[in-house]
């Protein structure tokens, strides 16, 4: 037996390396990743298949895995940098939603694990996610920027040999923040790519965004692997170097 994954999508697909090492648990890797193309009834359908999924974890007795968000629909509207277990009033619908998932979960019995991630990056993403998004914004020639606006990216190679040290701790109830701990302008990731990708793009700025750091003393206590990760104000640069690198390999094919 190993981890049942449900889903199909970006982390689903990256999860199953892992899957043979974790019989006992069942990964939620299904429902909304889209924080700006999301409706009532995808919110409903994400809900009713996670009520699903912890009543058959409370029959088995697994543990569910369950990925929830560290961004700024969570964190946004925190004083200081968003902890587990800070006083959260949700910034946006999508952050609300996540919120109550959270609690429902808590609610319903079943032994789990919630990790709050930042922004994954990583080859074979969604093309709505922010660095593909940006890429091909920028591959037309122009971008559109929001001035406040800052992300913690992380490298979804990253995210899963976190997953996996978790997953083999004694953790049960427990929510962990899984991102770098660098809030980085989105001005700064469009300066990168734009050197690494030789272009040369106009740029259209809205006096809009948010930024907020998210707290990773947690993670680091609990993982102390990630010493070695290279998290920090350059980390992104590694980041979006690979995905750059990934994403021409494929084109090359």
């Amino acid at each position: 037996m190993s981890m049942e994954i449900v889903g199909r999508g970006f982390l689903a697909v990256n999860l199953r390396p892992i899957a043979d090492r974790h019989p006992e648990t069942v990964a939620l890797a299904a429902g909304v990743s889209w924080a700006a193309g999301t409706s009532d009834a995808d919110f409903a359908r994400e809900a009713d298949l996670l009520e699903e999924v912890a009543a058959r974890c409370v029959a088995t007795g697994r543990r569910l895995l369950f990925f929830s968000t560290a961004a700024t629909g969570m964190y946004g509207a925190v004083d200081g940098p968003g902890r587990e277990d800070s006083p959260i009033t949700p910034a946006t619908p999508y952050g609300a939603h996540k919120l109550a998932l959270e609690q429902r979960l808590r609610a319903s019995g079943a032994d789990h694990l919630i990790l709050r991630l930042g922004h994954l990056v990583g080859p074979g993403q969604p093309p709505h996610q922010l660095i593909p998004a940006l890429v091909r914004q920028m591959r037309a020639g122009s971008v559109r920027i929001q001035r406040e606006a800052a992300r913690d990216l992380i490298d979804v190679a990253d995210v899963i040999a976190v997953i996996d040290r978790l997953l083999s701790q004694d953790l049960h109830g427990e929510t962990v923040n899984v991102a770098s701990g660098a809030a980085v302008p989105v001005e700064h990731i469009v300066d990168h790519l734009e050197r690494r990708l030789g272009l040369e793009v106009h740029r259209d700025y809205e006096d809009a965004g948010a930024h907020h750091v998210i707290s990773i003393e947690k993670l680091n206590a609990l993982v102390p692997e990630t010493a070695a990760m290279g998290f920090g104000p350059d980390y992104h640069r590694r980041v979006l170097d690979a995905f750059i690198a990934s994403t021409a390999a494929t084109s090359a094919r």
